[in-house]
């Protein structure tokens, strides 16, 4: 009985046999074939797995725009400071009143509804100025005594359609102090106004004024 060693002798053998035959057939199977392989060539060839192209460089974003400074209206000799008729319009604005121009006065002055009451006029300078010439029929009302005309006059405004409130304008307050003497009392704010070039600015204009009590018909021009 043979030895196990013997039998083993026995298999490798014929495995190397089936693998010599095997080979033998692939290469000559590989050789009529018109898609053989041809044996001497390299089919991998070293680096050809590497990636020959150059990284694509990231372009970096450009900086955001610096903003636009915004820059306010340059008054007389370019500077930049703001206009005095700026000026006014803004310290108005911070008080919540709203401004007329020259050029609305005027319109308002023409208008019918001044002869009936509708469309008032009020000056807020002291009595002496008033005195001495004011915007005809505009009803005396001082600022900063307003005990001796203020019965009388917020009634009239709160009926009216209109108020039309001035001082002497320019840096002058006093009418923007009696505007809000007249809003406290009851007058919406809707139809209350305030010249903001004031009565200096009137007068340069060469437009009617009146002296002495209102109504008085007594024009210094």
């Amino acid at each position: 009985m043979p030895s196990l060693k013997s039998e083993i002798r026995t298999i490798v053998v014929e495995a190397a046999i089936v693998v010599i035959v095997g080979l033998g057939i692939s290469l000559a199977a590989n050789k009529l074939s018109p898609r053989g392989l041809a044996l001497s060539r390299n089919y991998f060839p070293r680096g050809t797995n590497q990636v020959s192209a150059a990284p694509r460089p990231v372009q970096p974003a450009p900086p955001p725009a610096a903003p636009v400074p915004v820059q306010a209206a340059p008054g007389p000799a370019g500077t930049n400071e703001p206009s005095e008729s700026g000026q006014i319009s803004e310290r108005l604005r911070d008080k919540g009143l709203q401004e007329l121009k020259l050029n609305q006065v005027k319109i308002l002055f023409d208008d019918p509804r001044r002869q009936d009451g509708r469309l008032i006029f009020v000056d807020a300078r002291n009595e002496d100025d008033y005195q001495e010439s004011h915007v005809p029929g505009a009803y005396e009302l001082d600022a900063y005594h307003p005990e001796k005309e203020f019965g009388t006059v917020l009634p009239i405004c709160q009926a009216a359609e209109e108020v039309v409130v001035y001082c002497n304008g320019g840096d002058c307050e006093d009418s923007d102090t009696a505007a809000i003497l007249l809003q406290d009392g009851g007058v919406p704010d809707q139809k209350l106004f305030v010249y903001g070039g004031g009565f200096t600015e009137w007068e340069a204009a060469h437009l009617p004024v009146e002296t002495g009590a209102r109504n008085s018909g007594i024009n210094s021009q």
